[in-house]
């Protein structure tokens, strides 16, 4: 028996084929489409999944501001920022987060609710920063992606 015959091929950045995907996040609830959403971008529903490669795909969630949150945490869940100073805690709520998303001055494809949920769910590394540019979330049904021609991908039948 050759030992040598049996090496785990682990792909490198360069070998990894990044698709395009569209996921629309109608009446979905906000976490369990990121948990679902974190899995793609991390590339953990592929074969060639490897913890330490940006081996994902690049998604793209519309009607993002259909998305819903169950009871009362749209008004009662509070994220804390601390801007570094006395007194410099800061605190908002995903009703908050979500009004910022309509702003016109935010660069497009970057919504903060969205953002800051699956900051949590992806590593807190040089990975992580990476991997959460591969997501692009919009409010509306449209998107500027169409020429990577992206798969519609029903969320509901993923695991």
């Amino acid at each position: 028996m050759d030992t040598l015959s049996y090496k785990t091929a682990t792909p490198n950045a360069q070998e990894v084929e990044h698709k395009w995907v569209v996921i629309d996040a109608t009446d979905q609830v906000l976490g369990r489409l990121c948990a679902k959403v974190a899995k793609i971008l991390r590339g953990k529903d592929k074969p060639c999944y490897t913890p330490f490669v940006e081996c994902g795909d690049n998604v793209i969630i519309i009607n993002a501001d259909k998305v819903r949150l169950t009871g009362k945490k749209m008004t009662d869940r509070i994220y804390l920022n601390y801007t570094g100073y006395p007194g410099g805690q800061r605190e908002l709520t995903p009703e908050v987060l979500m009004k910022k998303s309509f702003n016109k001055h935010l660069k497009p494809g970057m919504h903060p609710l969205f953002i800051r949920v699956m900051k949590g769910m992806l590593p807190k590394n040089r990975l992580g920063r990476r991997l959460i540019e591969n997501m692009h979330v919009y409010n509306g049904p449209n998107h500027p992606h169409e020429a990577q021609n992206p798969v519609v991908l029903d969320i509901n039948k993923m695991k």
